[in-house]
């Protein structure tokens, strides 16, 4: 009876394009050219040359907060600022979809201060953050099943304690579902 009164709301962002393929033979530069006309959309076979394309990202409202006030994992296995993204192509009566998840690293940890890049500190033990990384992935993996997990921290510079608290929990954790890849963008500049 209620309903009226409820309206959902997501904090993220959706937007939805029709997309064309077009499969013609003509070079990139002629497509380009503005002296072109235009060309009617074709296809490999010709029944629907288009492509929905959908991008939703859904911001958690667990952890949510600035960038270097919110870090880490709480003791439920929330971590800070997680946010899924999830994209839609539709074609030809087939549904694809990828789903994308980030979040800080599942340890506790924090940064203290407001200037440019504070250092990063461990705030608990490994032995106190096993549970809640635990409850983080087993969340993960019963809403997923498999996880390639994408470490982005820096391995040498002064993150490199965050990230050597997260693949030691990986290690603890050890689990067939999770694939850790270590990703420094440092080392591929």
């Amino acid at each position: 009876e209620v309903d009226f009164w409820i309206i959902p709301i997501i904090q993220g962002f959706v937007q939805i394009e029709e997309l064309v393929v077009n499969y013609s033979d003509s070079s990139d530069e002629d497509k380009s050219s503005p002296d072109s006309p235009p060309q009617e959309p074709s296809c490999v076979d010709d029944v629907h040359p288009a492509f929905l394309v959908a991008l939703i990202s859904r911001r958690s409202r667990h952890r949510a907060g600035m960038r270097y006030k919110r870090r880490g994992v709480d003791k439920n296995g929330n971590v800070a600022n997680y946010v899924e993204t999830e994209q839609l192509i539709h074609v030809h009566n087939h549904t694809l979809s990828y789903i994308q998840t980030r979040g800080s690293v599942p340890v506790f940890w924090s940064q203290v201060g407001y200037r440019y890049n504070p250092r990063p500190r461990l705030d608990k033990s490994e032995n106190e953050t096993v549970s809640c990384f635990r409850a983080h992935f087993e969340e993960q993996l019963k809403n997923y099943k498999k996880q390639v997990i994408i470490n982005l921290v820096d391995q040498t510079g002064r993150e490199k304690i965050i990230g050597d608290a997260y693949l030691k929990q990986v290690l603890l954790y050890n689990n067939a579902n999770l694939t850790y890849v270590s990703f420094d963008f440092h080392e591929h500049w």
